[in-house]
């Protein structure tokens, strides 16, 4: 399929670079152009986003990445989500009278993921130095920055509550007392500092000073800083009350980002891999396995019949999220059963013409408890009070709450990295004095219940949103995700099978019209379910909208070009790259030559 698009797609064979900036991917880009490889590229990429987009990501958040390495062919799930602290059991927080872990302020943070894992990335696959692959994102922090509008408005319209109860997170975003405004020039020279002071580590080797600039960061002077707050810090959250944190040093201390196998599902002749159920990852395998059954080729990609089958797969797929995903190292998944084809002829029966309104885990023999206690789960109307102040729990972008960022990277070589950063947003936890950054807020997504796969233990990694993806087929290699909490498996899997069935092109298939599914429970705080409604772009048109309602969906329709964040980038067999990047929100960007 041919036709008009936004952007070009981008093609060439040095290198290609995309994210959810434009300043970002160009700082990749010159990565590149320096001799450095995609791993350096990626994280000085990150590293810039968490300047230029501090109401979506920071370097106290978390991170899963897919990477491949050209000299080994392997390909591998980086793990940089924090864990629970020791300290964090179901019982401090249920003492508090609480039923959910609030959704912003310090009770809701888990161990600091994001710094470490880039680092870890750097130290394994890349060939800089932190000096190399950090000036950028300290010269963005020092100098400034053209702030985004969405950033700016994000701090005007909380610019009181700052200065009233995080007058740390005042001074930082809000200095002298002034919100910034629109593309004015925004410096962060704290964050500058840390940085600079974290870069300026010393050791014999390269990978001696990178380990020096990890325990800096988790035993040195970013710890101490940490600590120090947190000490006497007691802050108001979402639920109106005034908690402390319960991150320790020891925590932070004791804990390291990690590697390890990525699922793999076959598609159509394509191997997607996919990150484990800490994450939402499997959704995407699940959806496809169920998928598989039906001859998506001989629908129209924006028809009624593609856009009603898709997302009752994607229901039944995140109902079997909440019932049986969390960390693999603490419960026991039963993932070999949830991708099987017998598990999925099953699960693909109970697709009708009619929109379900039911959550319908599949029922797996010794797991039915899981299933019915989703069930009740979601039927339960939680009184959790306002939620004005809680961030990211969007049902779609916004100006006023943000996600997540995501960068892809493909190198001469053929290293290649998909990463999704998230978490130590500006507008869910107080800055840390000195250091220009806030922690996270990833505990949310735990449960105050005992016996679930998502309960809340000490030492366990949350079930987290984040989902980066990597596909192959016949010598082709494909990178590619998206920002959007609970979103980001169904707009990529949407962009995915009409890349699959109907022969788009990476940008063609970011331009077509999107949707997704609210039925399922959120993952944020305030776990709100919507059943039977799905949210989808003008640009689908009419008829299709109404054919969607008559098969009982519960339709919202979308202000135009305000669903999806996609970014992806291929390498094809001869060794030419491309690489796109979505027009919504008019700040991502692809670059390449």
């Amino acid at each position: 399929m041919t036709g008009f698009t936004t952007r070009p797609e981008i093609r060439g064979t040095f290198g290609v670079v995309t994210s959810t900036h434009w300043i970002a991917s160009a700082v990749g880009m010159s990565i590149l152009e320096k001799g450095g490889n995609a791993f350096d590229a990626a994280v000085a990429t990150a590293l810039t986003l968490q300047v230029v987009e501090p109401h979506l990501n920071g370097p106290a958040g978390d991170m899963p990445a897919i990477i491949r390495s050209a000299k080994t062919g392997r390909v591998e799930v980086l793990c940089a989500q924090g864990v629970a602290p020791e300290a964090a059991t179901i019982d401090h927080y249920r003492k508090k009278g609480l039923t959910l872990i609030p959704g912003s302020g310090l009770l809701a943070t888990v161990v600091p993921g994001a710094f470490d894992g880039w680092m870890l990335m750097l130290r394994d696959y890349g060939t800089m130095t932190p000096r190399e692959v950090m000036q950028p994102a300290i010269d963005y922090a020092r100098d400034g920055h053209p702030i985004l509008p969405r950033v700016a408005n994000t701090i005007a319209g909380l610019q009181d509550f700052f200065e009233t109860e995080w007058p740390s997170s005042a001074k930082v975003w809000a200095p002298d007392g002034v919100a910034p405004a629109p593309h004015s020039l925004f410096q962060n020279p704290d964050l500058a500092q840390t940085y600079d002071r974290l870069a300026s580590t010393k050791g014999e080797t390269r990978k001696e000073q990178i380990d020096a600039t990890r325990a800096e960061w988790r035993e040195g002077f970013v710890a101490n800083a940490i600590f120090e707050y947190l000490a006497d810090a007691r802050v108001v959250d979402v639920s109106e009350g005034r908690h402390s944190a319960v991150l320790s040093p020891s925590d932070m201390a004791a804990w390291r980002a990690s590697y390890e196998e990525p699922l793999i599902y076959d598609y159509h002749g394509w191997s997607v891999h996919k990150t484990q159920a800490w994450s939402q990852g499997p959704v995407f395998l699940q959806a496809l396995a169920i998928l598989k059954g039906f001859d998506l080729g001989a629908m129209d990609p924006s028809g009624v019949e593609f856009v009603h089958t898709v997302v009752e797969a994607m229901k039944l797929a995140y109902a079997d999220r909440e019932a049986y995903y969390g960390d693999p190292d603490f419960s026991e998944i039963p993932i070999d059963v949830l991708l099987s084809d017998d598990y999925n002829k099953e699960r693909r029966r109970l697709i009708t013409e009619k929109a379900s309104f039911e959550q319908r885990p599949g029922r797996i023999r010794g797991f039915e408890a899981q299933a019915d206690a989703y069930i009740e789960r979601a039927s339960r109307d939680f009184n959790v009070g306002p939620v004005e102040a809680q961030e990211p729990t969007m049902s779609h972008l916004t100006e006023k709450r943000g996600d997540t960022v995501h960068l892809d990277v493909i190198d001469r070589w053929g290293n290649m990295v998909s990463a999704t950063p998230s978490g130590g947003w500006l507008q869910s936890s107080p800055v840390i004095p000195g250091l220009g950054f806030a922690l996270n807020s990833r505990a949310q997504m735990y449960w105050l219940e005992e016996g679930l796969p998502t309960s809340l233990v000490p030492g366990s990694r949350p079930r987290t949103t984040l989902t980066p993806s990597y596909a192959e087929k016949d010598g082709t290699q494909l990178v590619f995700g998206t920002p959007g909490v609970d979103q980001q498996d169904q707009w990529q899997l949407i962009w995915f099978l009409r890349f699959i069935h109907f022969g788009m092109g990476l940008q063609q298939g970011m331009d077509q019209p999107l949707f997704h599914t609210m039925h399922f429970q959120s993952s944020f705080f305030p776990r709100e379910v919507k059943p039977g409604e799905i949210m989808i772009e003008p640009d689908i048109g009419d008829q299709v909208i109404a054919g969607l309602r008559a098969r009982g969906h519960k339709v919202t329709v979308a202000e135009p070009w305000t669903v999806g964040r996609l970014t992806a980038a291929m390498r094809e067999p001869c060794g030419t790259l491309r690489a796109a990047a979505t027009p919504r929100l008019m700040q991502a960007y692809a670059v390449g030559r």
